[in-house]
């Protein structure tokens, strides 16, 4: 069963749903918008019949996949308690994470990267943002968005972008996680969602260009995950200052479905020889395996 989050003033960040259950074609392919049964005033959205986001309305705080809990987890501890935050979104979905940060920390400035104006212009008339969020979405390839923003100009930078079931190669790479770092204040932090399977070469080599560009990473990921049983979501972290790595523990211990934090001497004997990914050799993420995310 999955942790219900309620926000504390839940009346002044709800918003009505405008959706109805239905499919819609955008940029990418078929979107398609599915009530949660379970959850009153929550949606799923599918691309293609590929699950990307869930959204609670009444309850945007709510996660429900596990992998955006663990990026939720990271958002939490960065900074001050509640403090508000600059925060870059390559990649919107149904603007899952840019929902949490408004209600979780009030007052925070959100861009979001999305290519896709068809799906961003789907959401936003039929999944309302919460009254309070300060979320701006521009429309536009998630590298080149960022490649306009100013220098340490945002606290975290999420990167949760897929064309089809995969990360696109330019995504990926060295030259991709400088630029991030560019745009970080000191101190900053940057979250990837990085989805493999065994033998986890790119996991490996995705966690090798974070660690050639920060001084510290970290992964989150279900033990089977990491250790190669299945393919799966890793959340890669990097900052060029220490991680809390004791308190992602204990949360990523807590959740309903309890996942393992693999850092420092940990993340040095997992990277084994796996080498950092350069735009010339780049290479989109690995095709997850025919229904490993469906319904």
């Amino acid at each position: 069963m999955n942790r219900r989050r309620r926000s504390p003033a839940r009346a002044d960040h709800t918003a009505a749903a405008l959706a109805v259950p239905g499919r819609t074609r955008v940029g990418g392919g078929t979107a398609e918008l599915l009530a949660d049964a379970d959850r009153p005033d929550s949606w799923q959205l599918l691309l293609d019949g590929v699950p990307q986001s869930h959204v609670d309305l009444a309850d945007p705080p709510y996660l429900e996949f596990e992998y955006v809990r663990r990026i939720g987890h990271v958002l939490d501890l960065v900074g001050e308690t509640g403090a508000s935050l600059d925060v870059v979104h390559l990649g919107g979905g149904a603007l899952t994470l840019p929902r949490y940060v408004a209600v979780t920390r009030p007052g925070s400035r959100q861009r979001v990267v999305e290519v896709d104006q068809a799906l961003t212009d789907l959401v936003r008339s039929s999944l309302p943002l919460p009254r309070s969020a300060r979320v701006r979405v521009r429309a536009d390839d998630a590298r080149a968005g960022l490649a306009t923003l100013p220098d340490a100009s945002a606290d975290v930078v999420v990167v949760d972008v897929f064309a089809g079931a995969r990360t696109p190669a330019h995504l990926t790479t060295l030259e991709f996680a400088a630029d991030i770092a560019r745009v970080l204040t000191p101190g900053g932090v940057t979250v990837w969602n990085v989805s493999d399977g065994p033998p986890l070469r790119f996991v490996r080599a995705e966690a090798a260009t974070l660690a050639a560009v920060f001084g510290h990473v970290a992964l989150l990921a279900e033990p089977g995950t990491l250790r190669g049983r299945r393919f799966g979501n890793t959340v890669a972290v990097a900052s060029d200052t220490e991680l809390p790595v004791a308190a992602l523990i204990r949360r990523c211990a807590g959740d309903p479905m309890p996942s393992r934090v693999v850092a420092g001497d940990d993340l040095i004997a997992f990277l084994g020889q796996a080498q950092p990914v350069t735009d010339a050799a780049s290479e989109p993420s690995p095709q997850p395996p025919a229904g490993i995310f469906g319904l």
